[in-house]
């Protein structure tokens, strides 16, 4: 299964490749409030779908731009797929953009396929068998330190609800790590918490299919993944922190009692 979504995926990144060479010709529509999408969007989900129905057409599909389940709707498998996580980043070249997939077996996640097709990087993952950048080996980074940590993030763009929360963590995290990245493609911050280049990571306001590939990349690549209140339902909430096994309860301290008042403070 995980040879046929990494041929999805790379056919996805030739399509996206392709297209960035003509973005001044692109047919570009807002989906909402700095939400974008394009055809190219489309088209490598198109492919994606394709390929994956292909090989497995008892399968269920739930894709960012189709959205609705196609296939089998009633299968222990669905694929969960973006087939252009950091579309606003395209659409500007800026370079930080991939390709997304990921599949659940009984709502289980098992096996994990982000590609950036700029930099031809291949991060892939099996439940139980450990993670991979271009077939190499990759673990979580092992500082100790949140002082010395590189902290990945990304501003709520979607949902605004939490946007005072998500400030107040930002301005408590900033002066007690080494620094703060923010690219704007999560899929791609998540795949760098496994290789080591970010100590750890945290969002708010996300959908299964920006999170779902990067978060087997991290437990596989022996780091830890949950939601701001230290629960495995983040796929379902759209918050994320993750980090290796040191900086994880050291950002989550941080981070999760701005959650928890805010959620205490709706259901007042």
């Amino acid at each position: 299964m995980l040879t046929i979504a990494v041929k999805a995926a790379r056919r996805a990144g030739n399509i996206i490749n392709q297209a960035s060479r003509n973005l001044d010709i692109l047919n570009v529509t807002r989906k909402s409030h700095s939400d974008f999408v394009s055809e190219v969007d489309g088209a490598a989900e198109e492919a994606i779908i394709k390929i994956l129905l292909d090989a497995y057409p008892d399968h269920s599909i739930l894709a960012e731009e189709s959205g609705s389940q196609s296939g089998q709707k009633q299968s222990d498998y669905q694929w969960i797929i973006d087939p252009l996580d950091g579309t606003t980043n395209f659409l500007h070249g800026f370079p930080k953009y991939c390709v997304s997939i990921a599949l659940l077996h009984r709502g289980v996640l098992s096996q994990a396929v982000i590609y950036d097709p700029v930099s031809n990087e291949l991060f892939t993952a099996s439940r139980g068998r450990g993670a991979y950048l271009n077939d190499h080996r990759i673990r979580v980074s092992k500082r100790t330190n949140l002082s010395e940590s590189l902290i990945g993030t990304g501003f709520p763009f979607r949902d605004l609800s939490f946007m005072e929360a998500y400030l107040a963590m930002f301005k408590a995290v900033i002066p007690k790590t080494a620094g703060i990245r923010r690219p704007g493609s999560a899929a791609l911050d998540l795949a760098y918490v496994a290789a080591g280049r970010y100590d750890g990571f945290w969002e708010i306001g996300l959908s299964p299919w920006d999170i779902a590939a990067g978060c087997l990349l991290i437990i596989e690549a022996g780091g830890m993944v949950s939601d701001l209140e230290g629960n495995d339902h983040y796929l379902k909430s759209g918050q994320v922190v993750a980090g290796n096994p040191k900086i994880f309860p050291q950002l989550m301290e941080i981070i999760s009692p701005y959650i928890t008042d805010q959620l205490s403070a709706q259901n007042r």
